[in-house]
Order: structure tokens, then sequence, then C-alpha cells
């Protein structure tokens, strides 16, 4: 995955539709299920909320909130009688307008990148693969300064800092009392690649040392004398939710930005590809082994 903060900056003032949040897409998609089960139609839902039929697409394409009323007055329609259900969705609603931890950085950072935020702070499981740097959630502040400025000197120090500070922030949510499970697999060009000093490069190692804890946090590498592997086409990640009415997600970078893929057979591949290249990586114990003696190396 590209270094998302670098990425993530405003470059264009054209106007964008709404990002859908985490939130927003799984009550759309469960307001989707519900009315196509009913056999109710998307201009026979509008008319019950007073509205047009783009409205309900917005909202089932999780474009737009959905009020306590709207919800009720669906359910209704739909013909809709689990209670549990019902507080389900109000919850879901309730929580998608909820201001995220982010807010006072939504002006240097970009829809698609908070999306992205809102996705990775909602998962209960993530998988990781990067052939080329530090996972941002993995990453010391020495490291990820350096990585967010890059080669360019045209950067301002203040913005830099405020990347710095929302990727710090990031890492939070390894800090819960319930934390997601995290597997990452590098390959060993990650760990061989000196980004900034070797001071920093060796204390990043030595952070990733620190911080691996399988089951809950488990990274692993694939060494150089494995070859090709399965992800050789590029960095990607893959979330999953705990709750029922949850899609995977997996995300992948490009160039601009960062594309998302939720349809059952694309996740279903990225998946396999996932377990193929934890097949291909050490164990956690023997990469912590390789990565304790790339940070050796660095200093020696």
């Amino acid at each position: 995955m590209p270094d998302l903060h670098r990425r993530g900056a405003k470059v264009s003032s054209r106007p964008r539709h709404p990002q859908p949040t985490v939130r927003r897409r799984r009550l759309g998609s469960e307001l989707k299920r519900l009315r196509e089960a009913a056999k109710v139609s998307m201009d026979q839902a509008a008319e019950r909320i007073g509205g047009d039929k783009s409205k309900i697409s917005r909202q089932e394409n999780g474009r737009q909130g959905v009020t306590k009323l709207e919800i009720e007055a669906l359910m209704d329609l739909y013909r809709v009688s689990d209670s549990t259900l019902k507080t389900a969705l109000v919850t879901l609603a309730r929580e998608g307008r909820r201001k995220n931890w982010w807010a006072p950085f939504s002006d240097i950072l970009d829809e698609r990148f908070q999306e992205h935020l809102s996705i990775e702070a909602d998962a209960a499981r993530m998988l990781l693969f990067q052939p080329l740097l530090v996972p941002g959630l993995l990453q010391t502040r020495e490291y990820a300064e350096v990585s967010i400025r890059g080669d360019e000197d045209a950067h301002p120090d203040e913005q830099v800092e405020s990347h710095v500070s929302v990727r710090m922030g990031r890492q939070e949510i390894l800090q819960r009392d319930t934390p997601p499970q995290l597997v990452c697999v590098l390959d060993e060009a990650v760990i061989r690649r000196v980004v900034g000093s070797p001071e920093i490069m060796a204390d990043q190692l030595r952070k990733l040392i620190e911080v691996n804890n399988p089951p809950r946090l488990s990274i692993q590498v694939i060494p150089f004398s494995q070859g090709c592997h399965a992800g050789l086409d590029g960095a990607f990640s893959i979330y999953s939710y705990p709750d029922p009415m949850d899609l995977d997600v997996v995300s992948l970078g490009y160039l601009d930005g960062l594309i998302y893929l939720e349809e059952d057979g694309p996740v279903e591949r990225y998946k396999l590809a996932f377990d193929q290249l934890r097949s291909s990586a050490l164990p956690s114990r023997q990469s912590m082994d390789l990565i304790a003696q790339a940070a050796r190396d660095l200093i020696s």
C-alpha cells in the first residue's frame, strides 16, 4: 500500500460524493437486504419516508445517513418485527453520525483516507501484507516522519507533524482493552530498507520485536530465500468485523489513493493469497530472529 498520508492530503477542491463510513455501509447493506427480501421497490421505500429513489440509493450505498424515524418507517414497510434487529439498526445509524477521533485533522485528510481510518478503527481483525514499508500501525514516530516527508522538502513542517500525529493516533486502537487481532506479513525488503538513518531503522526494528505478541499481534517475514511469492503484485490489507451484518473489506493502494473490495469473490481470493503468504513466511519466532539480526547489522 502506498504512503497513505502523503496520498491523504487534500490536493483538489473538486466536489466529491461523500464517502461511506463502515457503520453507514453496514446499515445500508442491511436496509437493502431487508427491502429486497420484502419485495419492496426503491420507489415504494422512498414514498414511505417522503424522499425520492436517489435518497434510498444513497442510504443503501452508505452515502447518506438514516434517521431513527426513517428506520422505523422502513421496518414497518418491510414487515420487520425483530426488535433486536431494529435496535441494532438504530444504533448503527446513531454511531454513523459519531464524531471520530481524527475530526480535528479533517481539513488535511482526504475523504478516502478518512474512510480508511473508519474501516481500520472498527475492525476486529486485520490482515496486513506489506512488501515495501513498515505498516503505519507499527511505525515509530521517527520512521513515520521520514516516510511521510519522503524525499521532498516541499512539505511544511507543521503539515508533516499533523500527519505524524494522525499516524500515531491510529496506533491507539492497539492499546484498547480489547484490541483487534493484527496479523502482519512483511517481505524481507521491509526490514532491510533503511528508512532515515541506521539508528532510526534499528529503533523501528526493535519496536517490531517489542510489539510482536502472537496470536493477538503477530508479525512474520518472508525471507529473500523464498523467491517468488503470492504478494509480488503489491501490498493489501483485509479487515474483518464481529457483527454478522458486517462485510469483510480488502483495501488496495494505488498512486492516487485507495480502492476497496467487498464482493465475496475478490475478498476470498485475497484471503487465500494471505494464507499463502503466511505459509511462505518464517514462523513468528524465527521472524523475530531475522529482524533482530537486521537491527544488529545496522549498528555493527
